[in-house]
């Protein structure tokens, strides 16, 4: 995967990560406190600057009251009926 494509991802995950936070209504430095994560790191998250590791995934999901998975699914796609 070359450095546009990935770029593209982390900007698609950040996007899909502010959406949910605004819709919990929480600011990005109470998220942060809950998370137990830098306010700054996640704002490079939500901009598509850090791709960030499992437990961050993980951290973030407990403080907005989600699963892992729920943050990902941004990223899924129908899967071809076959």
């Amino acid at each position: 995967m070359d450095e546009q494509n990935k770029k593209a991802l982390l900007i698609k995950f950040g996007n899909g990560l502010r959406n949910l936070r605004s819709d919990t209504g929480l600011s990005q430095e109470e998220l942060a406190e809950r998370a137990d994560i830098d306010r700054s790191y996640l704002g490079g998250i939500e901009r598509g600057e850090h791709n960030l590791a499992l437990i961050n995934i993980i951290k973030i999901a407990n403080a907005l009251g989600v699963y892992p998975h729920q943050l990902l699914e941004i990223f899924a796609e129908p899967q071809d009926e076959r």
